[in-house]
């Protein structure tokens, strides 16, 4: 979900270079009032390896997951701003284990007045009391999540289903052995919230009076989903408190979406009954945009706004089905403008790829122009850094929802304003809103909709690595681009500055600063790795290697940290460290440095003091400016402060004397103190010669 390179010659130092540690004391990292998770997970750290997950960082052969399929019949009431759901689940128990118990996720629960989330809500420093008062009547007004909950076995007796908050413990007639499946039918009725008054990843917005209202529909946590159930920690039974997304499980849907007859719908998955739901030329135009390079509407501006004047009684039910994936969301409305393309990847399974968007008149002409080439740009981009895109589609639904992830599908808000209202709009503009935006959500569908990490414990873990890659497509969409979420390491000195930062590792709802650590610290901290420490072929071909590994699978930070040491070469635990079990920062200085005397060839020594003040030990970029007037930069290694991680001094030998030498010049470690790096040279002195 998405919150309001230079490689500069890398190499090792030169041989003629050499460090020498001062044994002094390391200074004490002290923590602020409110920087510890009194949450925190009771583990060891790391999660040692295990049968399932190797030392390498990667799968084991006896490695597994489970699998659960659904089909689908669901009815939208666009007056009543709700949807009534029924579904045939089938768990598959792949585990060694047997279950006398499934659980299952409630998260619009989430948004009842008397939830765990609600009853915990602490201020937002942000809001407006005004805004702040319209929340607190809509939910007295309006209760969110589910009501009428039914679980009944493949025989129609009814189970016991406990309601846990946003959970849902549901007993089985009879324990579930390793390898065997069962199958349970389930009913409910969902009400959406106002997103622009709740906020949260789905809900509704609508144009018009109450009686001829035009909605657009966002149905996000519409349905009871099984909770995961892995090697490393069981049932990932923790509740939606807001911030932590969502640890689900792989399988197959049939899903069959009664709406409005004039409404158009976007979904995970493809279309399975076109002819029933579409007009022969919409089905023409989609058939053109497969082989276009440029996007065709399918259902056109002028399309959209006969709808929205008509209101066409009765509904129409559209089938879509997709394979192998975590989730399945929708959006439904007479409003939506569609646009597509193919995007193409030979030798593929996906060899094309539909990218589409969805949008009202009100995001105009921004979405038409921008969208979905955003989408395809993600689409070759992700494809190329991290694994091709493996499923038929790839799509954007312009909405009151400001960015979120779902397998196929994303929601974003971007709009070019001038009272379409909602909207990002970064410093750039709406254009690089959008385009930001949609490459961040698309992106998700690689992090973590199939690289399935557990967002609601490690945010960072799809967050960050998301919006590294993000970055990087922003950088090949236009190199000025303007990024938002992190990867240019400058961007981050404030927050670094901050006592109260709490560790990357930290769960995401206890994480007090969640966007600037999980988006933008995280991606900067991998973009630093990828361009300081490793260099962007070694990192590159790390990334490449997690996503071959864990793709389809369930990664844990460790098996990341695994897969980049394996791959790599290097021993990073001095960075996992620093990064992100820690709350230090960088700030290297460059105390002093000292000619020592000539040898009988003329070779000039010089002494250089560098002092580790922030407390994350770095690799020290480091221009030496000679005195004929040119100047080199030298890359010395993390290694300079296994000694001591508090001091060091270091020799470099030169055929012509230094006059200065300044730390990281490029500017490109996150350093907080800039005005500590610079030196001149200095004298000698009796004790410099010993």
């Amino acid at each position: 979900m998405a919150r309001r390179e230079g490689n500069f010659g890398w190499r090792p130092v030169a041989a003629a270079a050499f460090a020498l540690a001062l044994a002094t004391a390391a200074p004490a990292q002290v923590s602020a009032p409110g920087s510890e998770d009194a949450f925190r997970q009771v583990e060891p750290v790391p999660l040692p390896p295990s049968a399932y997950r190797a030392a390498s960082g990667a799968p084991t052969a006896a490695y597994w997951q489970q699998k659960v399929d659904y089909r689908i019949a669901a009815t939208v009431d666009e007056a009543a701003r709700s949807i009534a759901g029924q579904a045939e689940v089938t768990y598959h128990n792949h585990s060694p284990e047997e279950l006398r118990y499934l659980w299952f996720a409630l998260d619009a629960n989430g948004h009842q007045r008397g939830s765990i989330a609600e009853r915990t809500r602490t201020a937002d420093p942000s809001a407006t009391v005004a805004e702040d008062a319209a929340r607190a009547l809509h939910l007295q007004a309006r209760d969110g999540g589910f009501s009428d909950v039914s679980v009944t076995d493949a025989h129609g007796q009814r189970l016991p289903a406990r309601i846990v908050d946003t959970l849902m413990k549901v007993d089985l007639p009879s324990p579930l052995q390793p390898g065997q499946s069962v199958t349970l039918n389930m009913s409910w009725n969902v009400a959406l919230i106002e997103t622009a008054v709740i906020g949260g990843r789905d809900g509704y917005e609508c144009f018009g009076s109450a009686a001829s209202a035009n909605c657009i529909l966002l149905a996000g946590q519409w349905f009871p989903k099984a909770l995961a159930y892995s090697d490393y920690d069981g049932w990932h039974t923790r509740f939606f408190l807001g911030d932590g997304e969502f640890a689900l499980e792989f399988g197959d849907y049939e899903v069959a979406l009664t709406v409005p007859a004039d409404h158009v719908v976007a979904a995970t998955g493809e279309l399975a009954n076109a002819a029933a739901v579409l007009t022969a030329e919409q089905r023409q135009r989609l058939a053109r945009a497969r082989t276009s390079d440029t996007p065709v509407y399918i259902v056109t501006p002028d399309e959209a706004a006969a709808a929205e004047r008509s209101h066409m009684a009765g509904t129409k039910t559209w089938h879509f089905a997709a394979r192998n994936v975590r989730d399945f969301a929708f959006a439904s409305s007479r409003k939506f403008i569609w646009d597509a393309m193919g995007v193409r990847q030979p030798g593929t399974a996906s060899d094309v790829v539909m990218a589409m968007s969805f949008f009202p008149r009100e995001a105009s002409p921004l979405w038409d122009a921008e969208s979905t080439k955003a989408i395809a740009k993600a689409i070759e981009v992700y494809g190329r850094r991290v694994f091709p895109y493996p499923y038929p589609t790839a799509q954007a639904v312009n909405g009151p929802v400001d960015g979120m992830e779902y397998p196929m599908l994303t929601f974003n808000d971007p709009r070019p304003r001038s009272d379409g209202s909602v909207g990002q709009v970064s410093a750039a503009g709406p254009k690089n809103s959008l385009i930001g935006i949609n490459m961040h959500e698309i992106g998700h569908i690689w992090f973590s909709m199939i690289v399935n990490s557990d967002e609601r414990r490690w945010a960072w873990l799809d967050e960050g690595v998301n919006s590294l890659v993000q970055h990087l497509a922003e950088k090949e969409w236009d190199p000025a681009f303007l990024t938002r979420l992190g990867g240019e390491p400058k961007k981050i000195i404030p927050f670094m500055r901050r006592t109260d930062r709490r560790p990357l590792m930290t769960q995401a709802d206890s994480q007090n600063h969640y966007f600037e650590a999980s988006y933008q610290q995280a991606a900067t901290a991998l973009a630093i790795l990828r361009t300081t420490v490793l260099g962007p072929d070694v990192f590159d071909q790390a990334l490449l290697e997690y996503g071959r590994r864990w793709r389809f699978r369930r990664p844990t930070p460790y098996d990341f940290f695994r897969t980049f040491e394996d791959s790599s070469g290097v021993d990073l635990d001095w960075f996992w460290r620093g990064w992100f079990y820690g709350t230090g920062h960088v700030d290297i200085a460059l105390d002093r440095i000292v000619a020592l005397p000539s040898n009988a060839t003329g070779t000039t020594f010089h002494r250089f003091d560098f002092r580790n003040v922030g407390g994350i030990v770095m690799p020290v970029p480091l221009r030496i400016e000679y005195a004929d007037g040119t100047s080199e930069i030298i890359r010395i290694p993390a290694e300079i402060w296994r000694m001591n991680d508090a001091q060091v001094s270091w020799q470099f030998a030169s055929d012509k004397p230094v006059v200065g030498a300044e730390v990281d010049p490029a500017r490109e470690t996150s350093d907080v103190d800039t005005a500590n790096n610079r030196a001149a040279i200095g004298g000698v002195t009796k004790k410099d010669q010993r």
